[in-house]
Formats: C-alpha cells, sequence, structure tokens
C-alpha cells in the first residue's frame, strides 16, 4: 500500500476570495459588522485585514445573485477569534448591529456562531478550546453540535468595557468549509493528492473533515446539499478561490509534484499557484508571509 504524504505542520488556511453584487453594502457589513479593516480598494476590488494578511477579498459583479443551494463551493469560512472575550465581543457586536444569526454551536472543539453576509456568504466566527481539552476516542478528535449558551458567551463581554473597534489583530482564517458533490473523490483529491490528514471521518453522514499539524481541520467537506452538484453559474455570488498558506518553498513544491503525477492541472498566478479541486472549487497555493525579524537591541547602545 502507497503511504500518503502528510502536509507540513505549519501548513494552513489563508484568504478567501469572494463575489459580491454590491461593494458599499459589502463592505458596510464586513468593516462595520464584522470588524474588518480595509486595506485596499481598486476600483470593484477590496482586499480586507484583522492583522496584517488579507483575510477576504471582495469582487463586485454587479447583479450577481446567491449561489445555488446545491452548487458545489463555499459552505462558510470560519473566523478565528483568540479567545472567548473576543468572540464574546464579535457577539455583543452582532447584537449591537440586530444582525441576525443562523445558529450557534458547542463544538466540543470549539464554539461557534453561525451567520450569512448580504450575498449568501456563510460565514462562521469562532474560538478554539485548547487542544489538551480535545476530546479523543479511537484515534479521532471528536466533534459535536450541541446548543451553545450564548447568554453565558456574552457574560464573557459584561467586563470589557472597551468599545468596539473591530476584530483583534491575531484573529486568522481558522478554516473553510466546502460542499462537494462526492464524499469519495474529496478524500482521494484532498487527502490522497494535496495531503491533508483525516481528522474526522463521519462519511455516513455525509461529511469529512481534514487538517495539517493536528488540527481539528482546516478544511471541511460536506455533501449535505451537492451530492452530485455543480458550480455555481457565472453571475453568482460565490467563492472565487480559498487560500492555503505553505510554510516554505521545499514544501509547495512537493505539493505540485504530487498534483503533476495525480495529472491535476496547476496554473502560475501573481501570487501563488491555482488548482481547481474535482468540483471546480479553485484553490490557490501560497507561500506564508515570513514574520518580520524582531529588532535586537544595538548592544552599543546598553552601554
Amino acid at each position: 500500500m502507497t503511504e500518503i504524504p502528510s502536509l507540513h505542520p505549519d501548513t494552513r488556511m489563508g484568504a478567501v476570495a469572494l463575489t459580491v453584487a454590491d461593494m458599499d453594502r459589502a463592505l458596510d457589513f464586513y468593516q462595520n459588522t464584522l470588524g474588518f479593516r480595509l486595506r485596499e480598494r481598486d476600483g470593484a476590488a477590496a482586499t480586507l485585514v484583522a492583522g496584517d494578511e488579507p483575510m477576504v477579498v471582495l469582487s463586485e459583479e454587479p447583479g450577481a445573485r446567491p449561489a445555488p443551494p446545491r452548487a458545489t463551493g463555499l459552505y462558510h469560512f470560519a473566523i478565528l477569534t483568540p479567545s472567548r472575550v473576543a468572540l464574546a465581543r464579535s457577539l455583543r457586536r452582532l447584537v449591537e448591529r440586530r444582525y441576525p444569526l443562523d445558529g450557534a454551536s458547542d463544538h466540543l472543539v470549539s464554539e461557534a456562531l453561525y451567520l450569512t453576509d448580504p450575498d449568501g456568504h456563510g460565514i462562521e466566527i469562532y474560538r478554539d478550546r485548547p487542544r489538551a481539552e480535545w476530546p479523543r476516542q479511537a484515534g479521532q478528535i471528536q466533534m459535536a453540535t450541541d446548543p451553545l449558551d450564548l447568554r453565558a458567551l456574552l457574560g464573557e463581554a459584561a467586563n470589557d468595557s472597551r468599545p468596539w473597534t473591530g476584530l483583534e489583530p491575531d484573529t486568522t482564517m481558522g478554516h473553510v468549509h466546502l460542499q462537494v458533490g462526492d464524499l469519495a473523490k474529496a478524500r482521494d483529491f484532498y487527502h490522497g493528492v494535496l495531503g491533508f490528514d483525516i481528522m474526522v471521518d463521519i462519511a455516513a453522514y455525509g461529511a469529512l473533515f481534514v487538517a495539517a499539524g493536528g488540527y481539528h481541520h482546516h478544511l471541511g467537506l460536506n455533501t449535505w446539499r451537492s451530492r452530485g452538484g455543480a458550480p455555481a453559474p457565472e453571475g453568482a455570488a460565490k467563492l472565487r478561490y480559498a487560500t492555503i498558506l505553505l510554510p516554505d518553498a521545499l514544501e509547495r513544491d512537493r505539493v505540485l509534484a504530487r498534483l503533476a503525477a495525480a495529472g491535476v492541472p496547476t496554473k502560475i498566478e501573481a501570487t501563488g499557484v491555482s488548482v481547481a479541486d474535482p468540483f471546480g472549487t479553485r484553490l490557490l497555493l501560497a507561500l506564508a508571509p515570513t514574520p518580520a525579524p524582531v529588532a535586537q537591541p544595538d548592544p552599543a547602545l546598553a552601554r
């Protein structure tokens, strides 16, 4: 049996790129409700950040309509807050803006809020519990969808009198959850070719969760609505691509070699390598930004 290679443990998710019908409406939501900062706006495109890295890239297509529910592509993208207090502050902001939630769940490994943006894109805002607290059974991380006590979560923000200034700078893209047309084909591609490890396998219920480095999931894959589905049509508000950040060029080249061996076409882009999964969802394989070096004190000044 051929051993399936694992991705480098420092692999993580980066920006998602989305089509929106009205840029001003989208920016009002992403900035004033969710708390992103606008890094750049250039005509029909805008880049949003929480800290230094791009997290959401918007492209305006006037008249775009929400993607059909059965289409393959985005189920939701997930904004990972750095603490429970930060998650509570996001919840308080949603309450202040009277923005509706689609749901709220305790997943054992995390606590999550769910909502939909004005263009129909699914969004999760969540916080992780410490890894030592993640339940495991038979070698797999155990996850659930239990009700989340929203009143108790809001209580976390009761003693936090800071004014709302947006998302914390160390907020990141925690994971991306995709609708796929066939779970076996998704497993072959995301696990067998790209090299993500299978973390939670509930194929009997139409879902698979994969990750690098022991995380509970960097990618969720489900067929709950999309079994046998096709990509969203042109003119739909949809996921344009999701970014997978690889730690270095060596790891990127390993992944590209596996894609070539599997006969999967790739395309060189300005910011990385573009590839489509078996269901037409585009992924951007990019190098993670190199952290800025920490300035060292000048010994001459210390005398």
